[in-house]
């Protein structure tokens, strides 16, 4: 008799040990389910980012090459390609970045995160205070960017300006061996206090 004891309550302990990790598992699903948003925000970034150094080479090819009269046409035509690359690459990297998001994050979420961690973290994403704070996020990144960019800009501009001369210089772009590259004027230096 105590031995069939035994069996049903290691079969009970057995059973609840299963139910709490389908249950974290559960939440740990829900929760990547809940980050989706930030999920298609990463893929975004990183299609934008892709694109940055082609964008910004276009750029400065069309200020130091393209004849003026051409330039807003040329403009234009380049930001038809770079649209039509993002609406093309976009939606790739999104639903790939969806597709990994479960098999990448819920390791770490079941290695890091207790069954009741994981109850408090689904509370708090889905409490109004955490919409609020995740509605007005972006307004605080820009605030302390735009401060930050404002407060080092004197600074770091010369720096690029300089950075950009010695590239050249090693690379061995015409025009280099004067300090600045070819087509730029040097940033007036800032005054000192």
């Amino acid at each position: 008799m105590n031995k069939f004891k035994l069996a049903l309550v290691t079969a009970a302990l057995a059973g609840s040990s299963l139910a709490m990790a389908q249950d974290k598992a559960a939440m740990i699903k829900q929760f990547i389910e809940l980050q989706r948003p930030g999920v298609e925000s990463l893929a975004r970034g990183l299609v934008e980012q892709s694109s940055a150094p082609i964008a910004q080479a276009g750029s400065q090819y069309l200020q130091t090459q393209v004849p003026a009269e051409k330039r807003e046409a040329a403009a234009k035509a380049a930001d038809v390609e770079l649209k039509k690359y993002f609406d093309e690459a976009y939606p790739i990297v999104r639903d790939k970045a969806v597709q990994l998001a479960p098999g990448a994050l819920a390791p770490l979420m079941e290695q890091n995160f207790s069954e009741e961690e994981m109850r408090q973290l689904l509370a708090w994403i889905s409490s109004p205070l955490s919409k609020k704070y995740q509605e007005i996020n972006p307004k605080l990144q820009t605030a302390l960017t735009e401060k930050l960019v404002a407060e080092t800009r004197a600074t770091i501009e010369p720096k690029m300006v300089a950075l950009d001369a010695s590239v050249a210089k090693a690379l061995g772009a015409p025009g280099a061996q004067g300090g600045a590259p070819a087509g730029k004027a040097p940033a007036k230096a800032p005054a000192k206090k």
